[in-house]
């Protein structure tokens, strides 16, 4: 019996594209969207030429299946035939074919590790690679050899716990300096703790089904001199534990960021609010048993089933307003998530979030991405160029600027949008122009309208040259940029022809 994945198991993390080797998408024919792939999906036709069955596939097999029209690709041990995908797939049949015949892993991670490939291609399922025979004793493979050297990175965290008659606290050893609150993510659920320490590009999770019951809230607490973290949960009855659980899956693990897989859980809807024509700001609540700070720059992936497949979508939270002294927070910052999000009425992931009603759940992943706020130890000149939706990020750099920043002598956003009607928050930014004179924003608009006065336009030598003035000679700046791909791609290539470095730019996804 194969173990086949189930169409609910979510694909490992993202990582945010690096700015300059964006994925190119090909123009589909009519017909092939991803609609009408999940309609085809749910036809009844046979994929695979197996009318069901699933077979155990060597590497031998696999090779075979390298043709256009007979295509087999292996993804993390599972392999599809992808053939009947082709014509549907945005990244078009070369990017495909790149990988026909062989082990499509680190191609599949490096392009978009977060699609839910499982349920997208479960239909396409041929069955899983077969397992190879075993290594006689002393004979390692040079991989295995490879592996069993000091490898480059941060030691290994280690934990222990201890209790007193109401409470047990666990205690989480990163052997790092500097870690902070938002390293941590906690989630307790049906009396399992799971528990995950990021610490620099790795990550350290502690997975246990506890041996009592505990009640729903909890706290984390971070010594950041030492490195260390400490757990609270609260007993239901006051009784002596013999032990802390039972471990489940993964449990006392250290393993690169990029391998681990995404984890989900249940974030209600609480509001939502029209911010311009097309784009609504929305509230989640996370649960109650549940720690997670989104770091700055940082993103998560919102899943929802539409038609029966789950599909998958990366958005950057924001804070509920850029005005703090303007606007009291209604509710406390550390259970609930923004997020600035464009209605696309064509599109299939969007429409569906914007009908749910106040009460309904989404699925909230754990943060990815590649930003780090020490990017911006020491700068003086911070400018942000944003498009569009672009401009979700730069609202957590923007407030972080401005609050933690002690160097900043500056930070200017140029915002491109279509018309006037299209700029986000443009009020809160006024008024925080006025309201802190380090702040500056400049619109500049492609299809403005005959009483527009500003700048006008795309991205352009001209625009970025006039705009981007240092506040000294020799001040140091640094530049992001987001949007979408073609503006990001243009405005980095625009930017070192400026003559700045790749280490003073950073390119977020849209």
């Amino acid at each position: 019996m194969l173990n086949v994945p189930s169409q609910a198991f979510p694909a490992p993390g993202s990582q945010q594209r690096v700015a300059s080797q964006g994925r190119s998408k090909v123009p589909l024919k009519q017909g092939r969207s991803l609609m009408d792939w999940i309609r085809l999906t749910k036809s009844g036709k046979d994929f695979t030429g197996l009318k069901g069955g699933l077979i155990e596939v060597t590497e031998e097999e696999l090779k075979k299946h390298n043709k256009k029209d007979d295509c087999w690709i292996c993804i993390r041990g599972f392999v599809y035939n992808v053939s009947p995908y082709m014509e549907y797939h945005p990244g078009g049949e070369d990017e495909l074919m790149r990988a026909a015949g062989a082990d499509g892993t680190d191609l599949f991670n490096e392009v978009h590790r977060w699609v839910n490939y499982e349920s997208m291609l479960k239909e396409c399922l041929v069955g899983r690679m077969a397992v190879k025979p075993a290594v006689p004793k002393g004979m390692l493979p040079k991989s295995q050899v490879t592996d069993t050297l000091p490898r480059e990175g941060p030691s290994s965290p280690s934990y222990d716990w201890f209790q007193t008659e109401s409470s047990v606290t666990i205690v989480i050893y990163t052997k790092q300096k500097n870690i902070n609150l938002d390293s941590v993510i906690v989630d307790l659920q049906d009396d399992s703790l799971r528990a995950e320490a990021v610490i620099k590009d790795h990550s350290y999770l502690i997975h246990i089904g506890l041996s009592h019951e505990v009640q729903e809230n909890f706290s984390v607490r971070v010594i950041e001199n030492v490195g260390k973290i400490e757990i609270v949960l609260q007993k239901k009855e006051t009784v002596s534990w013999k032990c802390l659980g039972d471990p489940l899956e993964k449990h006392d693990s250290f393993i690169p960021k990029k391998d681990t897989g995404l984890y989900y859980r249940q974030c209600q809807l609480i509001s939502k609010e029209d911010v311009t024509h097309d784009t609504r700001l929305f509230c989640l609540m996370l649960p109650p048993s549940t720690h997670l700070q989104v770091p700055v720059g940082q993103h998560v992936y919102l899943k929802l089933s539409v038609t029966g497949a789950e599909i998958v979508k990366p958005y950057t939270p924001v804070s509920e307003s850029l005005l703090s002294d303007f606007k009291e927070p209604v509710l406390s910052p550390n259970k609930y998530i923004y997020f600035l999000i464009k209605i696309y009425p064509a599109g299939l992931f969007t429409p569906e979030l914007d009908r749910l009603q106040i009460g309904d759940f989404v699925s909230v992943s754990g943060p990815e991405g590649n930003f780090k706020v020490s990017k911006l130890q020491e700068v003086e000149d911070l400018f942000l160029l944003a498009a569009g939706t672009g401009f979700t990020p730069m609202v957590t750099v923007l407030n972080h600027a401005l609050t933690h920043m002690s160097s900043l002598r500056k930070v200017k956003l140029m915002f491109f949008n279509k018309t006037e009607d299209d700029i986000i928050w443009r009020c809160q930014l006024e008024k925080l122009a006025l309201k802190d004179k380090r702040f500056h924003v400049e619109y500049v608009l492609s299809a403005p309208s005959p009483e527009w006065n500003g700048k006008q336009g795309h991205v352009s030598r001209a625009l970025l040259s006039e705009f981007l003035q240092r506040s000294l000679e020799n001040s140091k700046v640094f530049l992001c940029i987001c949007g979408p791909t073609p503006f990001t791609d243009e405005g980095i290539r625009l930017l070192h022809d400026l003559n700045f470095s790749d280490d003073e730019i950073h390119g977020f996804t849209a």
